[in-house]
Order: structure tokens, then sequence, then C-alpha cells
């Protein structure tokens, strides 16, 4: 079979533009390796639209479920492979014509959505992923007001992070910020104005080296990478900052990608520099990624591609 559309990621920009597609009669095939997205291990979402608070768990379970119920025979699902390949050709009547391959399936389509999101870069300590989702934390607008009042630290030195140690002093007790090395990669304002708060700390040449803790994080064990000495500090929360990496690598000479690898996208539509592929959330180079960012752009690029199809 030969799809109007493939989607390729279950997150909310994927499941986002294939409840569209199916509303619109797009015929369309979805391929997600799970609908599992970065926020499935937060225990508390506070900032989806419709929900006052959401576990990460309950939300990709009622996005499933929103795109089970109106999938009818218009959507099919091809879940539990992830995406090898993407290449692009041409059918018998030299129409632009995409084959993907997911595991030992192949699929074809007139059109691509790539949602394919994003994952964050870990922390390399002991501990680090028995505490991911128990206070060790990668999303500061999802989870930060869980720590209202407490003392907490966030790792990582460009603007992200500061950007996340001013948003945590907001509410937090008191936020440390571990630097690897002795110089910022963040904005001069944007460091000078975080410095500026006496709740705020920075502690130079540090390498976490451990993330204790029972349940929940009590603390972490740091290095002075100057004096070689290892530092415990009590924090309940770690923040970590230090990149995002897209789910992009099948892309590489399909569409552009800027230097981290993001496809670039035209944000008016979400096209890509490929005719015939749009792209939304967390695997492109918009500035902001959230859920609800991510869902929006998916149904601009389902808008987008049902306007092509069905104006040409």
């Amino acid at each position: 079979m030969i799809y109007e559309l493939a989607i390729i990621g279950g997150g909310p920009a994927g499941v986002s533009a294939a409840i569209y597609a199916s509303r619109k009669r797009l015929r369309t095939v979805l391929v997600t390796e799970s609908f599992d997205g970065q926020s499935v291990v937060s225990p508390e979402i506070q900032n989806w639209i419709g929900d006052i608070a959401i576990s990460g768990q309950d939300l990709v379970t009622k996005m499933k479920n929103h795109l089970l119920a109106y999938k009818d025979n218009i959507v099919d699902i091809a879940e539990g492979s992830r995406v090898s390949k993407l290449e692009k050709g041409v059918d018998e009547n030299g129409k632009t014509l995409f084959t993907i391959t997911a595991g030992s399936q192949v699929y074809q389509a007139k059109t691509i959505i790539i949602s394919t999101g994003s994952h964050r870069r870990k922390i390399e300590a002991i501990g680090s992923d028995t505490f991911d989702g128990k206070g060790v934390v990668y999303c500061a607008t999802c989870d930060g007001p869980l720590f209202a009042d407490q003392d907490v630290c966030v790792v990582g030195a460009g603007n992200a992070a500061f950007e996340t140690a001013m948003q945590l002093l907001a509410y937090c007790k008191s936020v440390t910020l571990f630097n690897r090395g002795d110089q910022y990669r963040a904005d001069p304002i944007t460091v000078q104005k975080a410095c500026a708060n006496e709740k705020f700390n920075v502690v130079k040449n540090a390498e976490i080296k451990e993330i204790k803790g029972n349940k929940f994080v009590s603390s972490v064990i740091y290095t002075d990478k100057v004096t070689n000495k290892d530092i415990e500090l009590p924090v309940t929360g770690v923040f970590v900052e230090i990149g995002l990496l897209p789910n992009t690598d099948f892309l590489k000479g399909v569409v552009e990608l800027n230097s981290f690898g993001q496809i670039k996208i035209d944000a008016r539509t979400a096209k890509t520099s490929t005719e015939g592929i749009w792209a939304a959330g967390d695997c492109t180079d918009l500035l902001y990624h959230q859920n609800n960012i991510a869902a929006g752009f998916g149904i601009t690029a389902l808008e987008d591609v049902f306007f092509n199809l069905h104006s040409k």
C-alpha cells in the first residue's frame, strides 16, 4: 500500500498530527518505536493544557487512547520498531514517493512528517539512573515546581542551565549550579541576572561523582577538580542541563540539519528543506521545546500536508 502520509514518531507532535489526519480522512501510517516521550518519567506535569496535573505515563496513555478512538481504518499504527532509513524516490508516474524502513517492515508514502523527538544527554554519575525521575530531573518546566522551598542543584554551564536556575530561584530555597570548567557558555547578561540572586551559588571546576539518596535524592557528591577533593552537598533535586540529542541519525543526507543535528524547518509551515517532508517537535530547530509546542507544530505540519496534497 502507498499511504498519503507517513508520520515517524509517536510523541505529542506525531500523535496530534495523526489524530488530525484521521479527522481529515488522510490515509496515514504512524511508525514509532513506542509512544513514550521524554515526559513519561515525570511524576507530575502541571503545564499540559487541559489537565491541572497529570503524570507523564498518564499523559502518554491519554494521547494514545485518543488516537485509538479516532484512527478508524484511516490511520494504521506500526508500533515497536525504530526507523532506520528514509529514502526519497519516485513512483511509476514520476511523482515523489518515500520509502521507510523500520525493522523488517517497509512502508511507502507520498508525504512525511518527522516527529522523532530528542533525548536528554544523560549525566554520567553513580546513582544517576537509580534516581532518574526520583530527584534527577531533565525538565525544569515540567517538574521544577515540585521542588518548591527545597535546596536543588543544576548541572550545566550554558544558557539552558542558567535559565533553568532562574526559573527554580522563583520558588526553591536555594539553587547551586555546577560548572565542569571555570568559564561559562551562557550569555554574560543571563549569568549576571542569575548571580544577582542571593539564593544562587556557582561551583566551578566541579564534576558530579555520585548522586545519593534512599527513595529520592538527598545529596550529591562532586569532585573539586582543582583540589581533587570530594565534597557532599545536601540537595533534593538535580536538574540536568547538559544538552539535547535529537533522534535524527537516520536523516543525514535526507533533510538539512543544523550543527546540533536538529531538523531545520520553516516556522510558518513546518516544512523541511526537502519537498514532501515536514517535521515537528523536539527533533527540530525551534527555539522552544515543550509538549504543548510539539503538539501545535504537529498539527501545523498536518494542515500544511493536507493543503499540499489537495491543492495540486
